[in-house]
C-alpha cells in the first residue's frame, strides 16, 4: 500500500508523482535525502525537548550545570577523601567531574534512544517522517547538554592551570568533537538496538537503569585504569565506554594512559552497534505500532 501525493493534472492526462510513500523498502536504504529534506524537523524536535524538560522549573538549564557538580562533590567526599582512590595526580574536581559528564552524556544518549519507540508512540502512529529524524535530535540535544557542562569544567581547567597545578592539555585535544561524536553513536546504537527489543520485551525497560548502574562501576568514572587490578582489565575492553572516557583525561590532563588494542576495540564495538542498531530500527520502525 502506498500513499502519494500528485501535481494537479488536467482530464485524461496521466497523474505525475512528486512524492510516494511506500512501506517497502530496502534493509540498507536509511533515506539520508529524506533526512535532509525534514532537517527544519529536527530543529523543531531539538527545541520541544529543551521546553518539556525544564518548562515551569525556576533553575531552568542551569541544572546541567547544577547536577554533575553535586555529584562531583559526593564522589569526591566518598572516593577521593574516604576510600583514598587515586586520580593519576588529577586535582579531584577535574577528575571526578570529567567522569561524571562523559558517562552522563554517555547514559542520556542511550536511554533517550532506548525510549524513541515508547515515548514516540503517540507522533509515530499519526503522521509520517523520517524516524531517525527524533534519533538524531534527541542525539544533538544531549551533545547540547554536554557542551555547556564542558565551558563549566574549562572554568575549572583554567583556575588550576593559573594556580600551578600539572594538568596541561595535549594537542589531542582538538579531537574534542571526535571523542563527543564516539561517546554518543555508542550509546544511541546500544539505545536503539534496545529500544527494538522492547517493543516486544518490555522487561528491558526495567533492566536498563539497573544495568547503567552496574555499568558505571567498571568503566572509570570515578577511578582511573592505573587502579584498577591486572586480573581485571579485560573488563575494559570489552566494555567500550572505558576508552574514550579515559582518553579525554589522558588528552585534556596530561595524566595516565590507554592502550591502544582497548581504543580500537571500542571503536569497532561502538561502529558494530550502531550498525545493528540502525538495521533493528529500520525493520521495527513499520511494525511496532501493532505491538507495542
Amino acid at each position: 500500500m502506498s500513499i502519494s501525493n500528485t501535481l494537479p493534472v488536467k482530464k485524461n492526462e496521466k497523474p505525475a508523482w512528486d512524492l510516494e510513500l511506500s512501506s517497502k523498502h530496502k534493509l540498507l536504504d536509511f533515506k539520508i535525502k529524506e533526512i535532509i529534506q525534514y532537517r527544519d524537523l529536527i530543529w523543531l524536535f531539538i527545541k520541544r525537548d529543551f521546553s518539556t524538560q525544564y518548562k515551569q522549573t525556576i533553575l531552568g538549564p542551569i541544572w546541567y550545570i547544577v547536577q554533575p557538580l553535586v555529584t562531583t562533590v559526593i564522589n569526591t567526599f566518598i572516593f577521593g577523601n574516604l576510600a583514598k582512590i587515586g586520580t593519576d595526580g588529577i586535582p579531584y574536581i577535574l577528575f571526578y567531574f570529567a567522569g561524571t559528564m562523559l558517562w552522563t552524556f554517555f547514559s542520556n544518549s542511550l536511554t533517550s534512544a532506548a525510549g524513541i519507540f515508547s515515548n514516540n508512540q503517540s507522533i509515530f502512529s499519526k503522521v509520517y517522517f523520517p524516524r531517525l529524524t527524533v534519533v538524531i535530535s534527541n542525539l544533538a540535544s544531549t551533545s547540547f547538554k554536554l557542551l555547556i557542562q564542558f565551558a563549566c569544567l574549562v572554568f575549572f581547567w583554567i583556575y588550576y592551570i593559573i594556580i600551578g597545578e600539572k594538568v596541561f592539555p595535549t594537542a589531542y585535544t582538538l579531537l574534542f568533537p571526535f571523542l563527543i561524536l564516539w561517546i554518543g553513536l555508542l550509546g544511541t546504537g546500544i539505545g536503539m538496538i534496545i529500544s527494538s527489543l522492547t517493543t516486544k520485551y518490555r522487561d528491558l525497560n526495567h533492566l536498563l537503569g539497573f544495568g547503567l548502574n552496574l555499568a558505571m562501576y567498571i568503566t572509570p568514572v570515578v577511578y582511573p585504569l592505573s587502579e584498577a587490578p591486572e586480573k581485571f582489565i579485560w573488563f575494559f575492553y570489552v566494555n567500550p565506554v572505558s576508552a574514550p572516557i579515559e582518553l579525554f583525561r589522558v588528552w585534556f590532563y596530561g595524566a595516565g594512559s590507554v592502550p591502544f588494542l582497548m581504543s580500537l576495540s571500542s571503536i569497532i564495538m561502538t561502529f558494530s552497534f550502531l550498525f545493528i542498531g540502525l538495521l533493528l530500527f529500520k525493520r521495527n520502525e513499520r511494525t511496532f505500532v501493532d505491538v507495542i
